[in-house]
């Protein structure tokens, strides 16, 4: 099964090696990896070019930003399975053979995430903790932590989702897609560590994360107006089990659990090891 993945940078001298390397190194045979770079002048390119001859495609040259990149990127790519990777982030090292025979093996699945991590300046991991969204968590305000570096997609899905980043958006064009996935099939989320995220004072900041804040929270408002008054009404069922937006997923999950909320489901992929192979739950 051919994986795309497509990793934009720019000025991330300090950590692009090491995010080239957590996809290069894993040794994945049917890898399709394209690195857009806006134009670094800080020596980035330079080590992107070192390890050109294993890459699909790359480029330095200007861009429009974060999503324009990742837009390019896509565009050069044909593979079954697609995810991107920030230059500063990681993926683990059995993240592409776990997503192929995730894919591979069950055919209904249409996006995983894997559970969230977070890694320290250095890169090791210091924080690792489960998370789970569907549609009535989203309507009910919790949409808050869908960890892109671990969310991997079908083509099929990218496709029928309208197939490129909303580049209109500055910061969030990234929620924009995990709603438009939403719409057409169920996060499955998946029982293990695929990529995360390093913390390090070049990320957005405090600016930066107001302006995602402000544009996540008018997408999910178009999304809740979308959503219908049954699923609305549903949502608001979830969110007043749950008491508190941090207690949301507990009290309805147990709930669900004993037939008494049937359709608050959180699809889960776990390893079987009796059967060896991934099952979906």
């Amino acid at each position: 099964m051919r994986l795309s993945i497509v990793t934009p940078s720019f000025n991330q001298q300090a950590f692009i090696g090491a995010t080239l390397d957590s996809v290069l190194s894993q040794g994945y045979g049917d890898l399709e990896y394209a690195v857009i770079d806006g134009g670094s002048d800080d020596g980035s390119a330079e080590i992107i070019e070192e390890r050109g001859d294993l890459l699909s495609y790359w480029v330095s040259e200007p861009d429009n930003g974060l999503y324009d990149a990742l837009n390019k990127g896509f565009a050069r790519t044909t593979g079954e399975v697609m995810a991107w990777i920030n230059s500063s982030d990681l993926y683990y090292p059995w993240t592409l053979e776990t997503v192929a025979e995730i894919f591979s093996q069950l055919p209904e699945v249409q996006w995983i995430m894997g559970m969230s991590t977070q890694f320290s300046t250095l890169g090791g991991p210091k924080s690792v903790r489960r998370g789970y969204f569907n549609i009535y968590d989203f309507l009910a305000g919790d949409y808050r932590w869908i960890q892109q570096e671990s969310v991997f997609w079908r083509r099929s899905l990218w496709e029928r989702a309208g197939g490129r980043l909303d580049d209109n958006f500055r910061r969030a064009a990234d929620f924009d897609l995990w709603l438009r996935f939403l719409r057409l099939a169920p996060l499955y989320h998946v029982e293990t560590v695929l990529g995360g995220w390093r913390v390090h004072d070049e990320h957005l900041g405090e600016l930066g994360y107001g302006e995602y804040t402000r544009e996540a929270e008018l997408l999910a408002s178009r999304f809740a107006a979308d959503a219908g008054p049954l699923r609305r009404a549903k949502a608001r069922i979830a969110r007043a089990m749950g008491l508190r937006l941090d207690h949301l997923h507990t009290v309805p999950r147990i709930l669900h659990k004993v037939g008494v909320l049937p359709w608050y489901e959180h699809p889960c992929v776990l390893y079987d090891f009796e059967r060896r192979r991934w099952v979906a739950r």
